[in-house]
């Protein structure tokens, strides 16, 4: 059977490896220290968690897909997330360091509004920030700084400073994270390919008709990545969302199809996936600033 452990505190992290706890909301975690052997297989997260694992000594894996990672590479999950972990030739120390913070420590906190931002969080989940040694050294130190803050004790300046610190640890992530994007750009232009040419696909023949209007998430599960990293990868390179982007295609058919073919606005409408007429119709009119039928009259008028 499974071993599942529901992680709803950071406390409760703490008492699991027998690792000092310091602040009760947010804490730098060595797993090199750890005094008791943990070997859960499935964990359902109630914090944030950020690890830099120095060895990849388990298998992740989010749902059927696996948590692309190797040595010197960080791992996060946020609240909401479940994880299965396979360790590795039955190794219970692990060479990993971190940490953790409950959506509780930044109530009150400018970190409270801005923390959807940082995405390597929300990917449900296949992708780890892959760092270079300078970049690791820097996790590393930011991590040493905010232990010591947490070994300090409690003062009225302690929230300020830990915040801060743990605010610029996640730039720092952010910056890996974009600077990954770069470095990975010809894959990413594969992707893009790929993307292009599924899209073109799914309106030949009778695909939209029969299953409607295309998603975001049709096209990433195609791609074999999560919304939100196709949705980031897209802007990266593009500069606008796969939503947008999907939404472009479908008005540029739309234009096509109602200045070259005698079909009915309709008969368009259905064959490009909606399911309203009236709904093609806003759409069109909101992109091109006239109804389909005044698009054709227009352009009947210039032939």
């Amino acid at each position: 059977m499974d071993k599942i452990i529901n992680l709803t505190t950071v406390e409760q992290y703490g008492r699991l490896y027998g690792i000092p706890v310091f602040n009760s909301l947010i804490n730098v975690v060595d797993l090199n220290y750890a005094t008791k052997p943990v070997n859960y297989s499935k964990w359902n997260y109630g914090v944030y968690a950020l690890y830099l694992k120095m060895e990849k000594q388990c298998d992740i894996m989010y749902g059927r897909t696996p948590y692309d990672y190797k040595e010197g590479t960080v791992v996060c999950f946020a609240p909401g997330q479940s994880v299965d972990v396979k360790l590795l030739n039955g190794n219970i120390q692990q060479n990993v360091i971190g940490l953790l913070f409950h959506p509780d420590f930044l109530k009150g906190t400018s970190l409270c509004r801005t923390i959807n931002k940082y995405t390597y969080f929300s990917y449900d989940v296949n992708e780890a920030l892959h760092l270079s040694e300078e970049e690791k050294e820097i996790i590393i130190e930011c991590l040493r700084i905010m232990q010591m803050e947490l070994r300090h004790g409690t003062d009225k300046y302690s929230k300020t400073l830990l915040v801060n610190h743990l605010e610029l640890l996640l730039n720092y992530c952010m910056r890996f994270y974009e600077r990954q994007f770069t470095t990975r750009m010809k894959a990413d232009n594969s992707v893009m390919v790929r993307f292009e040419k599924l899209l073109g696909d799914y309106f030949e023949g009778q695909t939209a008709e029969i299953n409607g209007l295309p998603s975001v998430k049709f096209f990433a599960d195609k791609l074999c990545l999560s919304p939100n990293y196709f949705g980031d990868l897209l802007k990266k390179n593009m500069g606008r969302s796969p939503q947008e982007y999907i939404q472009e295609k479908i008005i540029e058919l739309a234009k096509e199809k109602v200045q070259v073919t005698d079909n009915t606005i309709t008969q368009i409408a259905y064959s490009l996936g909606f399911q309203y007429p009236q709904h093609f119709c806003r759409v069109f009119k909101k992109h091109v600033g006239c109804t389909p039928n005044e698009y054709r009259v227009q352009k009947s008028l210039h032939v």
